[in-house]
């Protein structure tokens, strides 16, 4: 063999190795999920078969009852008849579990045709706010499929989790934007993973509706993402026409979190809303930081002469927040976002949180002339929560939607419409070109009561 041949083939093998490993290094990166440099890739597929579940595998933490371990394997297995008596006879041990409905509902349509829709909830970080987000959609999934299904083809529901985590999140979307039969998202739950993954839901043309995230930023951010929950801005208007008007109070100052999206866009709208009322916010305390003091930052309050403490907690500084109620010892009024909104805040604030006043977007007492309440409590045996009210809200917008053309276009432009319009929980459905709800927000105070069982209750300000 010639030197120029044997030159030629070391060549071609050389290339040809360097192709193989490229290959390899392609594959691997795109399929592993594993960390590459500063690059985390994560095959859609992989997502959607860990985080993903339309009756499959359960999200629930804790002791679940066999029958319903049953009715999962049984709906993995296909067999769907199976899958209804185990989850029919799950519901009975435990009527307030919506997953199983979900799960019941989907084993009742089998292969059969259907349109569907998932719901992206944290289930891995927070079970119970994605189980009070899921009692709304499930209710709404039950109410329509026992009536006929949305003429006549039946909704069928997946969950997905996200762990309220906004790379997750966008994951989630990533893989359910790849799923063509996926019409409508119903989340995610927190403002900053509704941000982060509306850009996914915005490039696959694929409708997101979340009934929790307040954030500023969500206004005009996509023709593809939508809320049924009033922003930060309907909520700080409230309070701080309340602070100033009806409590004739001019100070405040706020507690926040630097850290999230949510209580950062609630106070900022809140400082806003009380300079346009004639008032003032003496001082910001960023409950996130590591030195934080809920002593020194009452004192200096008071110092002040702040006659108001705003707090804008988030879940994750709720604590923090708590402690600023026990502290405070009543001497300043309270007010607070609806993060604040929760049984911890009645069982930990208990006499010192007495009198405090929330704005939340949905209270059970608020519209006696809904049904939704009554409709909720026989089905689920206890009163919902306004996140269950609004993500129901959601839900029946995209059944709406959905009647009206059951295609991913066809379901952004019902919504987007100007004519649209249909009736939910909390009252009458229409969004502004923004994607915004045009709903107000609702005042509620803790006061003594027993429906919570904490010895207190948040009840609407009258």
């Amino acid at each position: 063999m010639s030197q120029k041949n044997e030159t030629t083939i070391l060549a071609l093998a050389l290339l040809l190795t360097v192709g193989i490993v490229g290959s390899g290094f392609w594959w691997f990166t795109n399929n592993s999920g594993v960390k590459i440099g500063n690059t985390i890739t994560q095959n859609p597929e992989t997502v959607s078969q860990d985080r993903l579940s339309f009756g499959e595998k359960t999200f629930t933490s804790g002791e679940i009852s066999p029958v319903k371990k049953e009715g999962v394997q049984a709906i993995a297995n296909k067999s769907y008849d199976k899958a209804i008596a185990n989850f029919t006879a799950a519901l009975k041990l435990n009527r307030n579990d919506p997953e199983a409905l979900i799960f019941l509902n989907n084993a009742r349509i089998g292969s059969s045709k259907s349109y569907t829709i998932v719901a992206s909830v944290p289930f891995g970080t927070d079970p119970n706010v994605s189980l009070e987000i899921l009692r709304g959609i499930a209710q709404a999934q039950n109410q329509i499929n026992t009536s006929g299904g949305v003429k006549g083809v039946p909704l069928r529901v997946g969950i997905a989790n996200d762990d309220d985590n906004p790379e997750i999140a966008k994951q989630v979307a990533s893989s359910l934007v790849s799923n063509s039969e996926v019409l409508g998202v119903v989340g995610p739950n927190t403002s900053d993973s509704t941000l982060a993954a509306g850009t996914i839901y915005t490039s696959g043309q694929l409708v997101a509706i979340s009934p929790t995230s307040t954030s500023v930023k969500i206004s005009n951010f996509s023709r593809y993402v939508f809320r049924t929950v009033p922003s930060d801005f309907m909520a700080a208007r409230s309070l701080a026409n309340y602070m100033v008007k009806t409590l004739q109070k001019k100070n405040a100052v706020v507690f926040f979190n630097s850290q999230s999206n949510y209580s950062q866009s609630l106070k900022s709208e809140f400082v806003s809303s009380v300079s346009l009322e004639g008032g003032q916010v003496s001082s910001e305390f960023d409950l996130s930081k590591a030195d934080f003091s809920a002593a020194k930052s009452v004192e200096q309050a008071t110092k002040q002469g702040a006659e108001v403490l705003m707090l804008a907690a988030n879940t994750a500084t709720l604590d923090k927040a708590l402690q600023v109620v026990q502290i405070n010892q009543k001497r300043l009024t309270l007010l607070g976002g609806d993060d604040v909104y929760t049984v911890k805040t009645l069982e930990i604030g208990r006499e010192q949180a007495a009198g405090m006043v929330v704005a939340v977007p949905w209270h059970i007492e608020g519209d006696r002339k809904s049904d939704f309440p009554q409709k909720s409590r026989q089905l689920w045996g206890g009163d919902v929560s306004w996140r269950s009210a609004l993500s129901y809200d959601a839900t029946v917008a995209l059944i709406a939607a959905l009647e009206r053309n059951p295609t991913r276009s066809g379901v952004q432009q019902a919504l987007a419409s100007s004519e649209f319009s249909t009736s939910g929980a909390s009252g009458t459905i229409r969004f502004l070109a923004s994607g915004d709800r045009n709903a107000p927000v609702q005042l509620v105070e803790i006061v003594p009561g027993s429906r919570s069982r904490t010895g207190y209750d948040f009840e609407p300000v009258r």
